[in-house]
């Protein structure tokens, strides 16, 4: 097997998804200590891969789908070719990162033939080398599929696996979940992730505001919500749900969305008791941490996106439509799909109860 010193991975996916690749790389760390490992990834999740042990450098692109981005493609173009890269990775079959490396010249490019569907792709015209995923995609954890990518290109055997690895909280960052947390009364913090990437995704306000009052109840817990910017309107309005219903018995709740970055959420999730969330980038972080946590799932399966932690629970309903990836309107149940609305807060409680009681 050829060895390779100067590496680009290619990996501009979502969050979780760049999470779940740092296990490949780690990986060709393995296989190829001595190498030189450059990820190139979108503006949103650099944080997750710089400051990384198992990658030396990162480079953002940033681009918006359907754009015209020419300009942008002729200027990272040039970029690559400085670098003079002698391996180029793909962790998916998105036309710009192949034609980014095949216009830079790298000599060895390797992509998968299968990664999120199996739909065939005229993008692996662009491969010098095609690695044949062999797994059924959705019975499989998507980690698994990045790391068979990878031993695909390093002949590592089939059980030579790694785990994701998020990038070193800083002393900065450790202060500032500090300063967050001093804000909650002193004892049980429980974290919250209300707000999915889309609909399907999404766990029912009313469900939220359940747990919480019987939590609280149970444990005397405070609560903060987390995720990005955007999520903090929504975030909003499940608080007014839990101080609704919890009504003078309320507990602190506070919306820390848009608070913190990535590595300060990572220092957050380090620092709390129990961390209730639905399947999002935020629970891959989450799983790095040890935190203990209860996912829910809606339209997507644990089988392919379980959080690779030992401290993780999960609940789906498993209706026979998914996975799917429809719009919510074109769901049958929508506006209550069964997938959300069938995993009840009943279970969601008994999860949570032995993961802070620890018990299996």
């Amino acid at each position: 097997m050829k060895e390779y010193n100067n590496i680009l991975v290619n990996a501009l996916v979502n969050l979780g998804d760049v999470v779940l690749t740092t296990g490949a790389v780690a990986l060709l760390k393995r296989a190829w200590p001595k190498a030189r490992v450059t990820m190139l990834v979108k503006p949103a999740c650099r944080q997750a891969v710089e400051n990384n042990p198992v990658i030396d450098e990162v480079i953002v692109f940033g681009y918006k789908p359907g754009e015209n981005s020419f300009g942008l493609m002729r200027k990272m173009v040039q970029e690559l070719k400085k670098r003079h890269f002698d391996l180029s990775i793909s962790f998916d079959r998105k036309l710009r990162p192949a034609l980014l490396a095949w216009l830079a010249h790298i000599p060895a490019r390797i992509g998968p033939d299968r990664v999120f569907d199996d739909k065939p792709s005229r993008v692996t015209w662009l491969y010098t080398e095609t690695v044949h995923i062999t797994h059924d995609l959705d019975g499989t954890l998507q980690a698994e599929t990045y790391q068979a990518i990878v031993r695909g290109v390093t002949g590592q055997p089939p059980g030579e696996k790694a785990e994701p690895v998020f990038a070193r909280v800083t002393p900065e960052a450790e202060e500032k979940a500090e300063a967050l947390l001093a804000r909650l009364p002193a004892g049980c913090h429980i974290g919250l992730c209300v707000k999915g990437t889309f609909p399907l995704k999404t766990w029912p306000k009313e469900y939220f505001a359940e747990a919480v009052q019987e939590l609280f109840a149970e444990y005397g817990a405070s609560f903060y919500i987390t995720g990005g910017p955007g999520d903090r309107e929504y975030a909003g309005e499940v608080r007014a749900s839990i101080l609704e219903r919890c009504g003078k018995e309320a507990p602190t709740v506070l919306n820390f969305c848009g608070e913190t970055d990535l590595v300060e959420l990572a220092a957050l999730y380090r620092r709390t008791e129990l961390l209730v969330t639905v399947d999002t980038g935020g629970a891959h972080i989450a799983a790095t941490t040890g935190v203990p946590m209860v996912v829910m799932y809606g339209c997507t399966l644990p089988d392919r996106w379980h959080p690779l932690s030992p401290c993780a629970r999960v609940l789906t309903l498993r209706e026979p439509c998914c996975p799917c990836s429809v719009r919510p309107e074109e769901c049958p149940d929508w506006p209550r799909p069964k997938c959300l609305w069938g995993v009840k807060p009943e279970a969601v409680l008994t999860e949570c109860r032995n993961l802070l009681t620890g018990q299996e």
